[in-house]
């Protein structure tokens, strides 16, 4: 009986994707985390996020099949990790290492980041 109670009261992850993909700015989903990736797709991803030096929120997607199947559908996209920034879905780790190599990638990430420092100097 407790367990249903508790099931019932706790929102899971995937009753609210999107508010799980706007959670944070720069938003990675992955297999593990970026101190110990569980691939070398997700590594390089969390690398080239660290090389930008911006913060970057993240969930393991090994954690939650639900959300796993569910942000497959919601990007169209099959693969994991998965980018997204402001709430949209920039790419996988090809998109990413495309976007890094032209210098992009930075470029998306500083907008990001001076838009919200321009939200907090304005409330």
């Amino acid at each position: 009986e407790l367990k249903k109670t508790l099931d019932a009261v706790m929102v899971r992850p995937a009753d609210d994707l999107d508010g799980l993909i706007r959670s944070h700015k720069v938003m990675l989903f992955m297999k593990g985390s970026p101190d110990a990736p569980y691939c070398g797709f997700s590594r390089k991803v969390v690398a080239r996020l660290h090389e930008i030096g911006h913060p970057f929120g993240h969930f393991d997607i090994l954690t939650d099949e639900d959300v796993r199947q569910k942000l497959k559908a919601h990007s169209q996209w099959p693969t994991y990790p998965q980018l997204y920034v402001d709430g949209e879905f920039l790419g996988g780790n090809d998109i990413v290492q495309e976007m890094a190599e032209s210098g992009e990638l930075k470029k998306t990430l500083d907008a990001v980041a001076q838009g919200a420092q321009a939200a907090e100097r304005a409330s």
